[in-house]
C-alpha cells in the first residue's frame, strides 16, 4: 500500500518526537496540579522508525480546564479553590536520526523548547493570614528545555521503541504565582512503546507507557510523587494522504507528594481522556511532511482540573 510505505519513510515520528515537550499545565497534577508529562503527546505511529537526518517538529497546543470549589490545590504558600486555567503555546523540537544503528535500533537525539502563555484564576486563594477572591495571574514566557534520546525497531508490521527524556528547569516560573510556564524543578521520564502498522489494510494502533521521577522544587520544598502515563492511538488510512481515528490517554500518580512544603499531604492525581484525530501527508518540494490534529475530552479527574485539549503537530524534514 503506497500510503503506508510513505508514512513509514517519514511521518512515523511526529508524536513520539514530542515526548520531550513535557511542559507545565498549571493546575493539572502533582504540586498545584502540575505534572512534568504532557498527556496526549504520543499518538499515531509513535514507535515507527523515521527517515534519517534532521527534522523540525512544531506543536501548537491549547488547553482549557477547571475544578469546582470543593477541590483545593496548593501553589507555593497559597491554597486555592475553584481553579480554572487556559494554556496556549507553540513547542518546537529540533532533532536528528542517525544512520548507524545502536543495539539494532534507530537512534534519535533532540531538544525541545517553546514560547507560551498561561492564565489561571482561583475563586478563593488563601495565603496566611490573607484571603483573596477571584484571584487571577497570567504568565507569558518560555518552557523549560527538554532533551530526548530514543531507539526504535521494526519487524514487519510490528514496531517498538524505548526512550528517556527529562526537564532542565530554566523556563518561566514563579513560585508565588498561580500560573507559570516552567515547572520549577528537574524531572526524568523513561518508557517504551509499540505500534502495529499494517501496510496492506492501512490499520494502525499505537501505545506508549512511561513513568516520571521528580526532584525537589527547592523554591517551595515540594517534591512531586512518581507519575505513570499511557498514551494510545487507533487509526485507519483512508487514502494515500488521509488518516482518521481516535486517540486517548491515562495519567495516574503512583506515589504521594512529599516535602515540608506539601501542606495537602498525600496529593495524588489521575485523569483520562479520549477524542478524534485526523492526519495528512503532503510534500514540501521533494520532501514529505505531516500534519495531525487531535482533540481530547478529559474525565475521571482527581486532584487536578478537567477540561479539553487540542493539539496540532506539524513535522518537517530538514534533510541529512
Amino acid at each position: 500500500m503506497k500510503t503506508l510505505k510513505r508514512a513509514r519513510q517519514y511521518s512515523a515520528g511526529p508524536f513520539f518526537l514530542i515526548s520531550i515537550l513535557l511542559f507545565s499545565l498549571q493546575a493539572h497534577a502533582d504540586e498545584g496540579g502540575v505534572p512534568f508529562w504532557m498527556s496526549g503527546q504520543y499518538a499515531s505511529m509513535a514507535a515507527v522508525p523515521m527517515a534519517t537526518g534532521w527534522s523540525l517538529v512544531a506543536m501548537p497546543y491549547v488547553y482549557s480546564g477547571s475544578a469546582d470549589k470543593s477541590k483545593t490545590f496548593q501553589r507555593g504558600s497559597s491554597l486555592n479553590a475553584g481553579l480554572s486555567t487556559r494554556e496556549s503555546l507553540v513547542l518546537m523540537q529540533l532533532g536528528y536520526v542517525g544512520e548507524e544503528k545502536i543495539l539494532g535500533g534507530q537512534p534519535y537525539l533532540g531538544f525541545g523548547w517553546g514560547p507560551g502563555s498561561n492564565t489561571t484564576t482561583a475563586s478563593v486563594s488563601t495565603t496566611h493570614p490573607s484571603t483573596q477572591f477571584n484571584r487571577a495571574n497570567t504568565s507569558n514566557g518560555v518552557t523549560d528545555i527538554y532533551p530526548l534520546a530514543s531507539l526504535t525497531w521494526n519487524q514487519g508490521n510490528n514496531n517498538f521503541k524505548t526512550y528517556i527524556t527529562g526537564d532542565i528547569p530554566i523556563g518561566t516560573y514563579n513560585s508565588t504565582s498561580l500560573s507559570s510556564i516552567g515547572i520549577g524543578h528537574a524531572a526524568m521520564d523513561a518508557g517504551g512503546g509499540y505500534t502495529y502498522l499494517n501496510n496492506t489494510t492501512g490499520l494502525e494502533f499505537s501505545s506508549v507507557v512511561g513513568a516520571t521521577y521528580n526532584w525537589m522544587n527547592n523554591q517551595t520544598n515540594y517534591k512531586n510523587g512518581i507519575d505513570s502515563h499511557l498514551d494510545w492511538s487507533l487509526s485507519q488510512f483512508v487514502s494515500q494522504n488521509w488518516q482518521v481515528g481516535i486517540a486517548g490517554y491515562v495519567y495516574y500518580q503512583l506515589t504521594a507528594d512529599s516535602g515540608s512544603g506539601a501542606r495537602l499531604g498525600a496529593f495524588k492525581s489521575q485523569v483520562t481522556a479520549i477524542g478524534p484525530q485526523v492526519g495528512y501527508l503532503f510534500n514540501i518540494g521533494k520532501k514529505q511532511a505531516y500534519i495531525n490534529l487531535r482533540a481530547y475530552k478529559e474525565f475521571w479527574a482527581q486532584n487536578r482540573v478537567e477540561g479539553y485539549a487540542m493539539i496540532s503537530t506539524i513535522s518537517i524534514p530538514l534533510g541529512k
